[in-house]
């Protein structure tokens, strides 16, 4: 009982000192019939991938004198988000052997992934655009994917995440 009047009277005092509905919703979990933003757009990085002519060892590196938490893909860095800081979201970094086709057909040694929101949407409006798209949006249960080219031919990764199945599945993060 105790928590509960916590939690509207903090609630209360929130919605005083800001009218956003949506800090409201967040900090109380008390959801209202307010629109959730779904405009197509990036929303932060959600991955960098470079390459390597050895990834472990770069790997191994990266985890002795930087700290990172690594596992055999690269590193997972947990933070959270400014518009729900109730949910952890993730960013991943990866070293990839020199060569992979993984980054093809960019002719650069990395790629950025951009968490975004709205991935059909967003497809639609690169499209009309004229973006080339270089592959139909792939669906996980952790998220989808699809890989667009900027102006200069670098490859670009899109990620709509669901981050609730990167929690449940676990692992070590970068925090």
């Amino acid at each position: 009982m105790r928590q509960l009047i916590f939690l509207l009277l903090f609630t209360l005092v929130l919605a005083s000192c800001n009218s956003s509905k949506d800090k409201v919703e967040e900090i109380s979990g008390i959801q209202s019939d307010y629109p959730k933003d779904t405009t197509p757009r990036v929303t932060v990085i959600g991955g960098i991938f470079i390459t390597s002519d050895d990834p472990q060892k770069t790997t191994e590196w990266y985890g002795k004198n930087l700290g990172l938490a690594t596992d055999e893909y690269g590193s997972v860095f947990e933070f959270r988000s400014a518009n729900n800081p109730g949910e952890v979201n993730y960013l991943r970094w990866s070293a990839f052997k020199t060569g992979s086709n993984y980054l093809k057909p960019s002719r650069k040694e990395f790629m950025i992934n951009y968490r975004v929101q709205n991935i059909e949407g967003l497809v639609r409006m690169l499209r009309n655009n004229g973006v080339t798209i270089l592959d139909t949006i792939a669906t996980y249960d952790y998220g989808k994917f699809v890989h667009i080219l900027d102006p200069d031919g670098n490859k670009i990764e899109l990620w709509e995440p669901v981050d609730s199945v990167l929690t449940k599945m676990g692992g070590k993060t970068t925090k």
